[in-house]
Order: C-alpha cells, then structure tokens, then sequence
C-alpha cells in the first residue's frame, strides 16, 4: 500500500513540474509583452535614459523621488533650481560623489565616491532635463 502511495505521489509531482513549465513559458512572453508597452508608454512621458537607469540601480531613491521631498529634495526641484550647464553639471556630479549639506537644508548627502565622474553626470543630466 504505501508503494502505492508513494508511486501515486511521484506521478503527481512530475505532473504539476511538467504543467508549471508550461504555463512558465506562456507567462514570460506575457511579461515580456508587459514589458514593452510600459517603457513604450514611459518614454513619452520621461525618457529612459541612462542617467535615469543608473539612479535606479544605485541607492539614490531612498533619500529623493521624482516629485516630492523625501530626505533630499525631489528631483523636479532640484531641476528647477539649476541651469543645466557643463559647469553646474560638473559641481553636482561632484556633490553626487562627494556627498555634502547646505544647499538644501541641514541634512548631509552621503558621499558616493564608488560611482565615477561620468556616471555622476549622466545621472545629474537626466535630473535636470525635469526641468519644468
């Protein structure tokens, strides 16, 4: 009885392995899909550049968001602060690596001296092309 059991038991198991394969290759073209129409739709509202992509993969959206003051000021505002010039492109890269205070309030921006010179730009470009 308990060979019945268990042989009762591995056909159910390969059963449900064998069905979840198959609905894993229809879900991965869904999200695919998925994927596509919302960086179609993203992209005429706020382009998805690289500067945007390297805010995202470091730790810069725990202290800023887009629209509204969290730690650090929002993005917008920041946008709307500086003229988007080499030099002003430099001196905030150079705040992004070198962290600092003042500007915004009493609150220190950690450094992020891991991220180089023109990583720090791309991500400063991008914030200020949310100029409003």
């Amino acid at each position: 009885m308990k060979k019945v059991f268990l042989i009762f038991g591995l056909a159910l198991a390969i059963s449900a392995c064998n069905s979840n394969s198959k609905k894993s290759t229809g879900d991965t073209t869904v999200t695919t899909t998925t994927t596509t129409s919302s960086t179609t739709s993203t992209s005429t509202t706020v382009p998805d550049t690289l500067g945007a992509a390297l805010i995202k993969k470091n730790d810069c959206l725990t202290c800023h968001k887009l629209d509204q003051k969290v730690i650090g000021p929002a993005y917008v505002d920041v946008a709307n602060k500086y003229t988007a010039s080499p030099a002003i492109i430099d001196t905030l890269a150079n705040k992004v690596i070198k962290g600092g205070s003042g500007n915004w309030g009493s609150i220190n921006m950690s450094p992020h001296a891991s991220l180089s010179m023109t990583d720090a730009r791309e991500m400063v470009k991008y914030i200020l092309s949310l100029k409003k």
